[in-house]
């Protein structure tokens, strides 16, 4: 397709905003808007190979996601058929809101629970239901669009000065660094394994032993790309757990990471047979009033970045397991 003549740019479609589509769609206020007239060339053609060749930057596989919202007109009326058949002299006009992909990394005001601040680093108690980074299906909403939006020197760091993980589901304690010292020698320190993390954890089954080391190597399940599973060929793991109490066939659980890999204490307990109380995707059935996999970092300890001075962290759990907590463990096991 060339584009002979420019066509004249109609106005958008208007659309309520009771209309359920016109809600989901991001906003295009602030997107480039193309046009062109469709020539001999282009006759008979499939509207979505005309667009790829119209904006040759975009995948064509997101410009068939505009045009399925709505983001294409062709001859002033909306159109969302990508195997439409264009014909010479039809005006088309595709308004080009930039991928999800291309939106995560942008501030995002929030509301961060703050456990401590200084010039080096934030100590934040994540709340379960909050993802840490953007990755595909959560391109906003994170922790780190709100760390943009905290404070002007996230924007001049890696992952906006996020040092470790919490997955989507689990609470607590996170530490983050705002400068570029204090992250790479925080990185240091979770490397050298000298960062205590610490978490409360209810599993399915009465753990017999008291105390015990889970060293086991974890790596990406090779059946379920979605999951971790232990697996020679994988990544040294250890975490040490201490039973606290069991009632009722669960158990009250302290553990201890002496490495942090993906979903690690999940992993490790599930293939002991104790999964996470609602902890789906390791087997974990819901019980005890939880709706979200039964983990919370409650401890956190490291020597600050700069000063080298030692801190120490607690965080008892949010209400929800909280409760749990209480039922599983008996008067003795305070949360202390």
């Amino acid at each position: 397709m060339s584009r002979t003549r420019e066509a004249p740019v109609p106005a958008a479609p208007e659309r309520s905003i009771d209309d359920p589509e016109a809600a989901a769609e991001p906003d295009s206020g602030d997107a480039e808007r193309r046009a062109f007239v469709v020539d001999l060339e282009g006759h008979g053609q499939r509207l979505d190979r005309l667009l790829a060749q119209a904006a040759p930057e975009f995948s064509r596989s997101h410009l068939q996601t505009l045009v399925a919202a709505g983001h294409v007109l062709v001859d002033a009326a909306a159109c969302t058929h990508n195997a439409r058949k264009l014909r010479s002299g039809q005006a088309v006009q595709i308004t080009l809101v930039p991928t999800a992909e291309s939106r995560a990394f942008t501030p995002q005001p929030m509301a961060l629970a703050i456990v401590y601040e200084d010039a080096h680093l934030l100590v934040i108690d994540k709340p379960a239901g909050l993802v840490v980074h953007p990755a595909a299906g959560h391109w906003s909403g994170t922790l780190l669009n709100g760390l943009l939006a905290h404070h002007a020197g996230a924007a001049r760091l890696a992952r906006a000065g996020i040092v470790h993980r919490l997955d989507k589901d689990t609470s607590g304690l996170m530490v983050v660094g705002k400068t570029q010292e204090a992250v790479t020698a925080l990185s240091r320190d979770i490397a050298a394994r000298t960062v205590r993390r610490e978490y409360l954890a209810i599993a399915w089954g009465e753990v017999q032993a008291a105390t015990q080391c889970i060293d086991a190597p974890i790596g990406r399940d090779p059946v379920q790309r979605t999951r971790m599973a232990i697996v020679a060929a994988g990544r040294s793991a250890q975490t040490v757990v201490e039973r606290v109490a069991v009632r009722d066939g669960f158990s009250a659980l302290r553990c201890r990471l002496h490495t942090g890999r993906t979903h690690q204490i999940r992993v490790h307990l599930s293939a002991r047979g104790h999964p996470l109380v609602a902890d789906a995707l390791y087997g974990g059935r819901a019980a005890l009033g939880l709706q979200r996999q039964a983990l919370h970092a409650t401890l956190l300890a490291f020597e600050h970045p700069a000063s080298r001075v030692p801190m120490s962290f607690h965080r008892p759990p949010p209400a929800d397991l909280a409760a749990a907590w209480a039922f599983v463990a008996d008067p003795s096991s305070a949360l202390q």
